[in-house]
C-alpha cells in the first residue's frame, strides 16, 4: 500500500485482505500499526500554525491524513488539525473578516479559500479528503441565540431560514465525498434543543448514512484560559472502521482535574497596560451595566457584566462582544473604569 495513499482511498480489496489477517485487532487499530513505522513526508511548519503553537507530532503511530475545513470561521479546526499531522486541501467560509483573518494567520492562496454560502456549493467538487471538519453555525441552536429569536418572533433550529439548514448542507457533502471521519462541534444546547429532536435529528443523519457517532460536551478551561462549553461529534465512516463500534477504541481526551502547571492563565493573554482608552467603558456605560446587573440580581438570575479573574479563566465570549463586552471585563485597578478585550 503506498505510503502516501488518503485512508480514503485504500481499495476495497486491501480491505478485504486486512480483516482476513487482523484476527481480533479492530480494523483501525490495524491499519495504524500497519502504517506505525510511515515517516511524514513533511513536517508541518511552525508557521503554518498561530501564535508559535508546536506541532505534537511524535511518530508514536499518528497517520498522516487530509482535511476540508468547512464554515471555517478564523480557523480553529485547521489550528487543532494540522498541529497532529493533518494537511488542509479546501477551506469554505462566507464572512468575509473571518476570511481575511484566516489567510493572514495560515498563508494560504486564493484556491484553498472559498467564500461564498456554501449551501450553493456543488459538492461532488470538494476535493477528495480523510477527515470533514466542520463548526456549523450555531446561533440557530444557542441558549442565547434561541431566546434572541424567540424574542424577535424569529424562527430557531432547523427552521432558521438562514442559518438552521446548515448542517444539512453538510449531510450533502457526506453523500457526495463519504469521508472516513467526520469531526463537527456545536454549542451544547444542541442536545436539548427543542426537547432533543435537534439532537435526535443530528444523529439519525449520521447514523443512516452509514456512519458510528461519539459525542461528549468539552469545557475549553481545561487547555486554554476560558469556559468554554461545546459539543463534539466524531463519525467514523462503517464501511472502512468496521461495523462494531466498540472495535474502534475512540475515546474523548480527560479534562484535567486541575490546570496543569504551563497552561496559561487569564493574564498570560492579555495585552499589557496600558491599553488605548477606547477600550475602558465610559462612566455612563459602566453605570449601566452595573444597574442592570443589579436589577436582574433582584429578579434572581444572573444577567449581568464579570469582571474576569486574571489568574483564572474567562467567562465564554459571545459573538456579540464587539456591542459592550460586558461578560468579559478586566479591571488591573478596582479604582478605575473596567475595559474590554483589545484585538490581536
Amino acid at each position: 500500500m503506498p505510503h502516501d495513499m488518503p485512508l480514503r482511498e485504500i481499495p476495497d480489496e486491501h480491505l478485504e485482505r486486512m480483516d482476513a489477517l487482523r484476527g481480533d485487532t479492530p480494523r483501525v487499530e490495524f491499519v495504524r500499526r500497519a502504517l506505525k513505522e510511515v515517516l511524514f513526508p513533511e513536517r508541518p511548519r511552525d508557521d503554518e500554525l498561530p501564535f508559535g503553537i508546536e506541532p505534537v507530532i511524535d511518530g508514536n503511530g499518528t497517520v498522516p491524513f487530509t482535511f476540508v475545513d468547512l464554515f471555517a470561521g478564523i480557523g480553529g479546526f485547521r489550528c487543532g488539525l494540522t498541529a497532529v499531522g493533518g494537511r488542509c486541501v479546501k477551506t469554505y467560509e462566507w464572512d468575509r473578516w473571518a476570511v481575511k483573518t484566516y489567510k493572514h494567520w495560515y498563508g494560504v492562496d486564493e484556491e484553498e479559500v472559498t467564500e461564498g454560502d456554501f449551501t450553493e456549493i456543488d459538492p461532488a467538487g470538494i476535493p477528495d479528503h480523510d477527515v470533514l471538519a466542520a463548526g456549523f453555525p450555531c446561533q440557530p441552536f444557542s441558549l442565547a441565540g434561541v431566546s434572541k429569536k424567540k424574542s424577535l418572533g424569529r424562527l430557531h433550529g432547523f427552521d432558521d431560514p438562514d442559518q438552521g439548514n446548515l448542517f444539512f448542507a453538510i449531510c450533502r457533502a457526506i453523500e457526495a465525498k463519504e469521508p472516513p471521519v467526520v469531526f463537527l462541534e456545536n454549542v451544547k444546547n444542541l442536545t436539548t434543543h427543542d426537547r432533543g429532536n435537534t439532537w435526535r435529528v443530528i444523529e439519525s443523519s449520521l447514523v443512516d448514512r452509514g456512519y458510528h457517532i461519539f459525542s461528549q460536551v468539552i469545557d475549553a478551561s481545561g487547555w486554554v484560559p476560558q469556559h468554554r462549553e461545546r459539543i463534539f461529534i466524531v463519525a467514523f465512516r462503517k464501511a472502512i472502521f468496521g461495523p462494531d463500534k466498540d472495535q474502534i477504541g475512540f475515546r474523548f481526551p480527560d479534562p484535567p482535574a486541575e490546570r496543569p502547571l504551563g497552561v496559561r492563565q487569564f493574564r498570560d493573554i492579555l495585552e499589557p497596560e496600558p491599553v488605548p482608552e477606547k477600550y475602558r467603558l465610559s462612566d455612563r456605560l459602566w453605570q449601566y451595566l452595573q444597574d442592570y446587573k443589579e436589577k436582574h440580581r433582584k429578579a434572581g438570575n444572573g444577567f449581568g457584566y464579570g469582571i474576569a479573574d486574571l489568574n483564572g479563566v474567562s467567562r465564554t465570549m459571545s459573538a456579540r462582544y464587539h456591542k459592550d463586552g460586558s461578560e468579559i471585563l478586566i479591571q488591573p485597578d478596582p479604582g478605575e473604569n473596567p475595559r474590554r478585550l483589545t484585538p490581536r
